[in-house]
């Protein structure tokens, strides 16, 4: 067995662990609220709900009722499926990148790749739960990320004019899916798009060079255009109202300009200083180092090196501070603590990593009495990363089964109840990675009504103990 594939038991087979504990998701948070929603008016009431109501996320709508529709079992099918969109997204555009640029590597790497970035942001997450294991927040922010990946994909395989229009189609509409799916990511997505347009100046030339600022156009106009549609919608204007931010001048007022600065200071510390990372740029340099050209020779390094790695740093911290300054009049001061925000800069964070990585990597490539031990190194540190990573998912997924457990005695005690009559039920929260649940500290929160709606009664009551 190639030794890649070796290294690849560990990145998976935490993907896999972390996909069984997903039997153990209860609803909670704003699920409490769409059930009742898609039980009672399907498909066009979800939708309905987020555009005219919500927030203007559309796309969010239609993604929320297929998997709600099925229940529980919706929620705990969600991170499976999802884990396997994102290995299957990074896998083939790992595989597909290297092969289109003429390069070569033993089999299992772009596996072994793929499979480490995964992890880290998935797993590597501040808050897991609500990054892999929440259907409601990663429909917003885990996967617009990585679907912005998957529209790259049809251009590397298009080969004949068809197929570039294809992948343009293709761009356009994924665009528009991101563009209803999160400002976050829309922010992110915009300003990579934008710093990879002005980059073909210097990295591309000729006929290639005029593919890409198509595709880059198109991909922009799609991305605006979803943008505008979620800006503009009732539901987007409704909620900026609920929380004063009403006004167009909200975003540039002084108090938000600084207030985002601030956050996102803090949330850079804590990205900065989070070992896990370390991950990706091992996988990258791992996959630098054994990266081959044409008849197996050292592959030459990309046009301007310095330059890729200024621009990846400014369009990171850019499209960062821009993506904490959309949720700030909404969030304050509280964006530093809704780490599912991070997620939609984070994964380009970790994709930057990843390529500072390769860079790394092919540079090494020179001192070759050191090349295997290097090569090794970096495929124990990934393997290490995974290892570091695995008690506090398995911790988490004991909190959940206990939680699922205590949900579940609840829930046929209420529908006992409910079923004999009953109006007023007593509830006893069951709290999981900081969620919002009813009677949180004791106190009615916005989703106790949703319970009572929920269980087709008047409303609940706090219960200090469960049933």
């Amino acid at each position: 067995m190639p030794w890649a594939y070796v290294f690849c038991v560990f990145p998976v087979g935490l993907l896999v662990l972390a996909s069984s504990f997903a039997r153990w998701v209860r609803p909670s948070g704003d699920e409490w609220c769409f059930l009742p929603v898609i039980r009672e008016h399907g498909f066009s009431g979800m939708v309905s709900k987020f555009y005219f109501h919500d927030n203007g996320r559309a796309m969010n709508g239609v993604l929320v009722w297929l998997y709600g529709r099925f229940g529980v079992a919706g929620h705990q099918w969600f991170a499976p499926l999802s884990a396997v969109f994102v290995l299957g997204i990074l896998w083939a555009l790992t595989a597909l990148a290297l092969r289109r640029a003429a390069f070569t590597v033993p089999r299992g790497v772009p596996l072994l790749v793929a499979s480490m970035v995964a992890v880290v942001f998935l797993l590597g997450s501040p808050n897991t739960y609500k990054t892999f294991y929440w259907p409601a927040a990663s429909v917003s922010h885990t996967l617009p990320p990585v679907l912005a990946c998957a529209a790259v994909i049809p251009f590397l395989l298009a080969r004949s004019r068809g197929g570039r229009a294809v992948a343009l189609a293709i761009g356009l509409v994924i665009g528009l899916c991101i563009g209803t799916l999160s400002e976050q990511a829309t922010i992110v997505v915009l300003v990579v798009l934008l710093a990879s347009l002005v980059l073909t100046f210097w990295t591309a030339d000729g006929q290639r060079r005029r593919r890409l600022r198509v595709w880059f156009a198109v991909g922009l106009t799609g991305t605006v255009g979803g943008a505008l549609i979620l800006v503009t919608s009732p539901g987007s204007r409704h909620r900026r109202g609920r929380f004063g931010a009403a006004k167009d001048t909200s975003l540039i007022a002084p108090d938000s300009l600084a207030g985002a600065a601030r956050s996102f200071g803090h949330i850079m510390i804590d990205t900065f200083s989070a070992w896990q990372y370390l991950g990706a740029v091992a996988a990258g340099v791992l996959l630098g180092l054994v990266m081959r050209g044409p008849g197996g020779a050292t592959p030459v390094s990309p046009r301007r090196p310095v330059l890729l790695v200024g621009a990846g740093a400014v369009t990171f911290l850019v499209s960062g501070y821009l993506a904490t300054l959309v949720a700030y009049p909404v969030f304050h001061a509280g964006v530093v603590a809704s780490t599912r925000l991070w997620n939609d800069f984070l994964f380009l964070y970790i994709a930057l990593l990843t390529g500072l990585g390769i860079l790394l990597g092919q540079a090494l490539q020179g001192f070759r009495p050191h090349d295997g031990a290097m090569r090794w190194g970096a495929a124990v540190l990934c393997a290490g990363t995974c290892i570091g990573l695995a008690p506090p998912l398995i911790h988490l997924g004991n909190q959940m089964e206990a939680r699922a457990h205590d949900w579940e005695r609840q829930d046929q005690w209420i529908r006992a109840r409910v079923a004999h009559g009953a109006e007023v039920v007593p509830y006893t929260p069951t709290p999981i990675g900081k969620m919002t649940e009813p009677f949180g500290n004791g106190k009615r929160s916005w989703s106790t009504a949703c319970v009572a709606r929920y269980y087709g009664v008047k409303h609940v009551d706090y219960s200090p103990q469960l049933p």
